[in-house]
């Protein structure tokens, strides 16, 4: 589990990440990203997956915690880059997702966190 100072809570910033429209898609997971910071501030997370992809409650949690956990590790061996750069960052998985095992979820998730990396870097 994240610690609370790297999770994304409320409506108004998830919203405010999902106006910005600067999103990646990979292998049934969405993630956008939101503005760049210029502070200290801890770069906040957020992970859904709706109703739409799948009516049961314990394949969503599944999914999310599978997420969760892959942004975790990555965050652990300090291999997210300079997606830290952004204010937050949120991860949507959707149904093709749902079939994936750990293995596939970590590197897809590697994946759209280098792919944030090559976007902040060409901004700056």
């Amino acid at each position: 589990m994240l610690s609370k100072q790297f999770r994304l809570k409320n409506k108004y910033a998830f919203s405010a990440t999902y106006k910005i429209k600067n999103s990646i898609y990979k292998n049934g997971i969405v993630l956008f990203v939101g503005k760049q910071k210029c502070d200290e501030i801890p770069t906040k997370v957020g992970f859904v997956v709706s109703k739409k992809t799948h009516k049961s409650a314990v394949k969503r949690n599944r999914l999310k915690r599978l997420i969760r956990e892959s942004y975790r590790l990555l965050l652990k061996e300090n291999n997210v880059g300079i997606s830290n750069q952004a204010m937050s960052l949120i991860f949507i998985g959707q149904k093709p997702a749902l079939e994936k095992d750990f293995k596939e979820i970590q590197q897809t998730v590697k994946y759209l966190l280098e792919r944030v990396n090559f976007g902040l870097s060409s901004i700056s």
